[in-house]
Order: structure tokens, then C-alpha cells, then sequence
């Protein structure tokens, strides 16, 4: 499945909110209900904050631990949301 996530927060994703209803209602789900694999679509999106990130997928990756990385794919990220994503991870694998 991918999510086209400016679509869903518009050119800078800021809004906690609307990432925590996405791992709530789309993500979480897809993970527990099926094999497929989600990809997180950034295209058009230039900047997003660290909360905005962590309360997309922080707590994902530390329920599932590294395994939850095959399940992902960040795609057509900024070189600062890769930073942002990268740091995360790192974060929630700790």
C-alpha cells in the first residue's frame, strides 16, 4: 500500500495529530492484518518536524523492533526527512 503523505499533511508535516491518526488507522492495522508491504510516500513534501515523524512510526518500531523495517519503505524523502526518519529509527530501536 503506499501512502502518498502529502496528500495527507500537505508540504511540511507538522500536525502530530494527523500522523498519529495514520498509525493508528492505516498503519497499525496493515501491519497486524496483513503481509503487505506500506510505503510512506513523501513526494511534494520538503520538510517535516521530528514529532511529526515520531508520532508516525516511533512507536511501531519499538513494538516490532527491526523487523518492522522490512515491512517499510520511505520514498521520496528530503535529505532532512531522511535525517529525521533515520534519527527515529535509531531512537526507537534503542
Amino acid at each position: 500500500m503506499i501512502i502518498h503523505m502529502k496528500e495527507r499533511c500537505g508540504s511540511f508535516a507538522e500536525d502530530k495529530d494527523i500522523a498519529r491518526d495514520l498509525r493508528e488507522k492505516v498503519i497499525k492495522p496493515m501491519l497486524i492484518k496483513s503481509d503487505e508491504f506500506i510505503v510512506l510516500d513523501f513526494s511534494g513534501v520538503e520538510s517535516s518536524t521530528q514529532s511529526f515523524i515520531h508520532a508516525l512510526i516511533s512507536e511501531v518500531f519499538q513494538k516490532k523492533g527491526e523487523s518492522a523495517l522490512d515491512r517499510f519503505e520511505f520514498r521520496h524523502c528530503s535529505d532532512v526527512i531522511k535525517s529525521i526518519i533515520t534519527t527515529v529509527i535509531n531512537y526507537s530501536l534503542e
